[in-house]
């Protein structure tokens, strides 16, 4: 007969199990090794056989809203052409960039990107590591059926490599770890402008315009002093809506309604001292009262109090932050890899990056040697200009071996080359489209795994000769 385990037990394991999760999700690599796992199950899922079609019928299920009145005079179903695989790209990834959003208004706010001089060199290295890919990208595939693909070898993936320089511990001065994440969040800025610009469908100007007055309204309103989140998360929907259905790419407007938030807190650091301290003579003073156990009524009302008081402290956009982040670093992220890169290998040309063709050109070629090569050399070439014009400065502790073996880490493109791919090649005939897209996303994969093995290489090389 089985041992029952006794129930104090199994609850002080689960406890320990939790315990152990929750340290290792704030491990920087683990962001990584858990979308690189994604990525891996993804490839699967669309390749193997007994999986292959309920893979793609998953994706491609169509989700609506059905509203209608019991008497047939009102019938609505809303969106009309939304799937499982738009609802995660268009939904679930306007999350996504709404916390790009956050991260990049707080770094300009308070972090590497707050002023001239802290930014210089991090923002023009950023340029050159997506004009220098995009040149190389054009230069291969000018003239072809490809050739609105440039924006994809152009943005850096920070999990990624944020989770390569975690596992390089010591290696590499912590000077250059500012510098590429300072750098990979002024390149998600360009890759949004890029997105917005450039991979927006056809405008619908009245939409755009009611956006744009929701959008100024919602601003006043910051100015007018509101603290409640609530009129933000309505009005970021409304938005949302707009930018979907006005040719805006719906993402945007997680962007947009990011710099929005309040980034003020409602008690400064004398007016949160005064009221805890009140409110911590009051916890003192209702001790004992009726003979409770603390704490009794008084007294949870003296520590709601205490917590409302710490919470209005911490400004909106950084609580926001703080409660998305796990969200989409853990769920959102992941599903976005599970659903961008599961690629049906029906093509072995896929895997070679040196195949052309005169009419498709080669996407493979383009993004390989854009990841590989075009940001590396356009980070490096670019700051190397910035340095000797005197308007940026050498990281400390850093050499130009070092910084182009860091530079290569740039070349980790993922999540936002793969969403740019799903973007790219619209106006052409579907099954060219299909193709060019899998063939991208097989070229980010093959270009940012050796854009990261590269810099690894170089730095571990690199670290033994010193």
């Amino acid at each position: 007969m089985a041992k029952l385990i006794p129930i104090y037990t199994w609850n002080k394991n689960v406890i320990a199990l939790n315990r152990r999760r929750k340290r290792l999700s704030r491990q920087p690599w683990f962001q990584g090794v858990l979308l690189l796992a994604c990525v891996v199950a993804a490839m699967l899922l669309a390749n193997l056989p007994w999986t292959r079609t309920l893979y793609r019928e998953i994706l491609e299920t169509t989700l609506q809203l059905h509203l209608s009145s019991t008497d047939g005079s009102f019938d609505l179903l809303f969106p009309r052409d939304l799937t499982v695989e738009k609802f995660i790209n268009d939904i679930l990834m306007v999350v996504f960039f709404f916390t790009v959003g956050l991260e990049i208004r707080r770094e300009v706010a308070h972090g590497e990107l707050s002023s001239v001089k802290k930014a210089m060199l991090p923002v023009i290295a950023a340029f050159g590591g997506v004009i220098v890919p995009a040149v190389i990208y054009t230069i291969v595939n000018h003239g072809s059926a490809a050739a609105s693909g440039w924006g994809i070898p152009t943005a850096t993936d920070i999990a990624f490599a944020v989770c390569i320089l975690s596992v390089l511990t010591d290696k590499v001065p912590v000077s250059l770890k500012v510098f590429l994440t300072a750098l990979a969040i002024a390149d998600d800025l360009i890759a949004i402008l890029v997105v917005a610009i450039f991979y927006g469908g056809s405008i619908n100007l009245p939409l755009l315009g009611v956006a744009l007055l929701v959008i100024a309204f919602t601003w006043l309103l910051r100015r007018l002093g509101e603290k409640n989140m609530f009129p933000y998360i309505f009005f970021a929907i409304i938005v949302w809506a707009l930018f979907y259905y006005s040719g805006i790419h719906a993402t945007m407007s997680g962007v947009v309604m990011a710099f929005i938030i309040p980034a003020t807190s409602r008690y400064n650091k004398a007016q949160y001292v005064h009221k805890r301290n009140r409110y911590l003579a009051k916890l003192e003073a209702y001790d004992g009262i009726d003979g409770e156990p603390f704490p009794n009524g008084p007294q949870k009302h003296c520590l709601r109090r205490l917590e409302s008081i710490a919470h209005g402290t911490m400004d909106m956009s950084y609580r926001v932050e703080h409660a998305l982040s796990p969200w989409v670093n853990f769920l959102i992220m992941p599903i976005f890899a599970l659903a961008n890169a599961g690629v049906e290998i029906t093509d072995a040309s896929y895997f070679n990056v040196l195949a052309f063709d005169p009419q498709l050109g080669s996407v493979s070629m383009g993004i390989f040697l854009g990841l590989l090569l075009g940001k590396p050399i356009g980070i490096t070439l670019f700051s190397w200009l910035a340095i000797k014009f005197k308007v940026g400065a050498m990281p400390e502790h850093a050499n130009w071996k070092l910084f182009f073996a860091v530079a290569c880490l740039g070349g980790i493109g993922f999540t936002m080359s793969i969403f740019v791919d799903t973007l790219s090649f619209s106006g052409l005939a579907p099954e060219v489209t299909e193709h060019l897209r899998d063939a991208g996303k097989i070229a980010v994969l093959l270009g940012s795994l050796s854009a990261g093995l590269l810099g690894t290489l170089l730095i571990t090389l690199l670290h033994k000769t010193r």
